[in-house]
């Protein structure tokens, strides 16, 4: 077995930008918010996959709220970055924002916390590398990602779902 060697998550950072245009619109001519969940999954599991340097796999999205719509003509775009790691799972927060790609002006539109599990050759989940935290922020992060994951096993618990 090779040794696990830890990321920060700066290392893990990714950015999806993508000129929104009128295929990706809603009934509304807004950007449907499918689209934009799909796109906040592949942010999270690029950085997650950076991480755990194998596939992962998306387990949970603690939650998606839509501030902002994001207009056509926009370039949204999704920022990722680990934030907590257990043994085989990884939370990975992503922000989105809507930029008008002539001003530069941007809007947050929206967050999300989503949680992956790697996998090991075998398609089952296998350990992670630790976090290293360089800043406060990534303290905050931590301790933040740590009371979700404490919230998401009491409900897993109440709800009668074993632990993957």
């Amino acid at each position: 077995m090779t040794a696990l060697m830890p990321k920060t998550p700066e290392s893990t950072r990714v950015t999806l930008h993508q000129l929104m245009l009128p295929e990706h619109a809603n009934a509304l001519g807004n950007v449907h918010g499918g689209l934009i969940m799909k796109m906040v999954d592949e942010a999270g599991a690029i950085a997650a996959m950076r991480h755990a340097q194998r596939q992962c796999v998306t387990v949970a999205i603690d939650s998606m709220t839509f501030r902002e719509p994001v207009h056509l003509g926009e370039l949204l775009v999704c920022d990722a970055r680990v934030t907590y790691v257990g043994r085989t799972s990884i939370e990975v927060t992503v922000h989105v924002h809507a930029e008008n790609p002539i001003t530069a002006v941007t809007t947050h539109t929206n967050s999300a916390h989503l949680v992956y599990v790697a996998l090991g050759d075998d398609g089952r989940p296998c350990e992670v590398p630790r976090l290293v935290l360089e800043t406060d922020e990534d303290r905050r992060a931590w301790e933040e990602g740590e009371l979700r994951q404490k919230e998401r096993l009491a409900r897993r618990a109440r709800e009668g779902r074993p632990r993957t």
